[in-house]
């Protein structure tokens, strides 16, 4: 018997059940009144029977589970490896009849009734042991007087798990004292004890009445306005409120107590985020030479892991931080070993280098997610702006171009619409580049403008966290500005969306929804960390920064807007420059570059006709159109919508 010892026990135990389980079996079909001729030979019958039994155990892994965790499955593979052996045994018993080895019948009551018994004694043993467990954890608890009291919303699947969790848990320090549900055919009724005391408007009541100390959420599959609703309710009572994890994990059974999470400001958002089949859009990256420039930062490293799991030939991590691209090259080897990688360091601002690459590499998808961003910082250094976000631009359309690359998609954002910063301008001059060169390229090129992305390095939430953490203040601009806002995950899922759309030229922009009040999102933050906003924490107002605006928008005054067959991502017409004027103004500007910053702006103006340089006076809305205009298309219309 390949036995290990911690399991030796157990053995042991289930000899002793199998033998009592065949006495009794004959007792109870004999009345008590045993046939000597089984007594005889019961030594030689025991054994076979045991050796039989134990090799199935061993068959079916009866000994690979703890039995203080033993729950319906294993007392399910119990019945299959006592079926299974009382089959074997008894084929055994007629056998050993027709050869002779027997001196008497074996009645087929026995079988059945050994059977029961076993099923009976086997379970009950390995559920008895649990139940003691239970107990003494029980006591143990009750013997821990800090108990932080617990209200758990939802009794449903993930509540149940939650609550079984904390029974399991010697560490466990929650005393839950009931459950929260909108369905009022719940209410009164109890789950593993614990009673369901009512609906969402009993919240407030209940923890005051309870004195409770923290609320989970145990809806993984609500809406964000309902998640919005139940936070807005619990806050105000200051609680610490936790989200239980995905619908994946819980029904995949891997729900613990250590993986419930804070509420995070991305539940927050006021829509959903936009859910993307990638398994039927991005077939196109299987097999594929893909390059990723900024492949180390938020937006490119997301872009990396997205794209892994399509097995494409190879992945070409480009970016000019080796630390950053060293880390995404190992998470990658961790996590996607099976696909190819090659980490580059390198400019984009350097031509000759990315011809080289291309060359090389011949990569046939790119996705250009290597920019300047920092709109406050490129206000002050606009020639680093061009140099990197329309020069380095232009080198890789060029080489995807002159390498006849396959598809070619720009990383652009909401601020190269109606430019009032450099970086927003220099964002608007790439999109025309890539129009430019659709005109007569092979390559489909094709843009996909963001929204501000929560998370991202140099975002305001990870500053708020920090001024928040040092105690305040939190510094905002203006109480009116206002950002469209979407997280890392969707942003790069619609990269890759857009790659699979395009046939070129278009730039393609996401239904973000209504834009964002800062202020709100700074007291939400605030709130979140268990703290009263302009009370724990202060907020300043510090002005409008060089190059910002109050509102952002998502399409230029002359853009149309045409839904796509998925019904949450637009294109924009193509409204590009006439032939020979880019290529000419594109000269003039590089050979400008070492003059000032004003004279850097003026010509950059001739290109991005729409730009208009920053000035200390709050820039207005002016005709400014939202995503909520773009929410109200529906799937199937045509034409322009503007």
């Amino acid at each position: 018997m390949n036995v290990q010892r911690n399991h030796l026990f157990q053995v042991l135990i289930d000899i002793v059940a199998i033998n009592l389980a065949w006495f009794a079996a004959l007792v109870l079909r004999f009345d008590g009144r045993i046939p000597s001729t089984y007594l005889r030979n019961w030594l030689a019958i025991a054994l076979v029977v045991t050796v039989i039994r134990i090799g199935f155990f061993l068959a079916f892994r009866l000994y690979n589970s703890l039995w203080s965790y033993s729950s319906v499955p294993e007392f399910f593979l119990v019945i299959k490896a006592v079926s299974a052996s009382t089959i074997v045994i008894w084929f055994f018993a007629l056998m050993a009849q027709d050869l002779g080895w027997l001196p008497f019948p074996t009645p087929k009551a026995i079988g059945i009734i050994d059977w029961f018994i076993n099923i009976l004694l086997l379970g009950s043993l390995r559920f008895a042991i649990r139940i003691r467990r239970e107990w003494v954890i029980t006591r143990l608890n009750a013997q821990n007087t800090v108990k932080k009291h617990l209200l758990i919303i939802g009794a449903g699947e993930a509540g149940s798990t939650i609550i079984k969790e904390i029974n399991r848990s010697l560490s466990a320090n929650y005393l839950p004292i009931g459950f929260i549900d909108d369905d009022p055919r719940k209410k009164g009724h109890r789950l593993h004890g614990i009673p369901v005391l009512g609906t969402r408007q009993d919240i407030p009541r209940l923890i005051k009445q309870y004195e409770v100390e923290e609320v989970i959420i145990a809806l993984p599959s609500a809406s964000r306005q309902v998640i919005r609703e139940i936070i807005g309710v619990c806050q105000p009572e200051a609680v610490h409120i936790l989200m239980v994890p995905s619908v994946a994990e819980i029904l995949n059974g891997t729900v613990s107590l250590k993986q419930l999470r804070d509420v995070e400001i991305a539940d927050l958002l006021g829509r959903e985020p936009v859910k993307i089949d990638l398994a039927e859009i991005a077939g196109y990256l299987h097999g594929e030479r893909v390059l990723i420039t900024g492949a180390g930062g938020s937006i490119g490293s997301e872009i990396c892991r997205q794209v892994a799991k399509f097995a494409p030939e190879v992945m070409l991590l480009l970016g000019r931080g080796e630390n950053s691209i060293y880390e995404i090259d190992q998470e990658l080897r961790n996590n996607a070993p099976e696909v190819p990688r090659i980490p580059i360091i390198a400019d984009i601002r350097d031509r000759d280098k990315m011809a080289r690459i291309f060359e090389e590499y011949a990569p046939t998808v790119v996705f250009h997610a290597a920019a300047h961003k920092h709109v406050p910082l490129m206000e002050n250094e606009p020639d680093e702006a061009i140099k990197n976000n329309v020069f380095g631009t232009k080198n890789l359309v060029e080489m995807a171009d002159r390498f006849q690359c396959k598809r070619f998609v720009l990383i652009s954002t909401d601020k190269a619409v109606n430019p009032t910063s450099v970086m927003g301008a220099t964002k608007r001059v790439a999109e025309l580049i890539l129009q430019d060169y659709s005109r007569r390229s092979k390559t489909k090129f094709m843009a996909v403008r963001f929204g501000n992305v929560l998370g991202s390095r140099g975002s305001i939430i990870p500053l708020f966290r920090n001024q928040i953490l040092r105690g305040g203040p939190v510094t905002i601009t203006d109480p009116e500005m206002t950002r469209f806002f979407m997280t890392i995950p969707e942003a790069a899922q619609l990269v890759i969306q857009a790659g699979a759309l395009g046939h070129g030229g278009e730039i393609f922009i996401l239904d973000m929804g209504e834009p964002v009040k800062i202020l709100d999102l700074a007291r939400e933050l605030i709130r979140l960390s268990g703290l009263i906003p302009d009370k724990d924490i202060k907020i300043e107002f510090t002005g409008i920064r060089p190059g910002e605006k109050l509102y952002e928008e998502i399409l230029t005054r002359d853009e149309g807007v045409r839904v796509t067959k998925h019904e949450r991502i637009y294109t924009t017409q193509v409204c590009g420059v006439e032939p020979g004027y880019l290529a000419e103004h594109l000269e003039s500007l590089r050979a400008n570059l070492g003059e000032t910053a004003d004279a850097i702006k003026t010509l950059l103006q001739q290109i991005a006709a729409e730009y208009q340089p920053w000035s200390a006076q709050k820039p207005s809305l002016h005709d400014s159109l939202g995503g909520a205009a773009v929410m109200k298309q529906r799937e199937g219309t045509t034409g322009n919508v503007f």
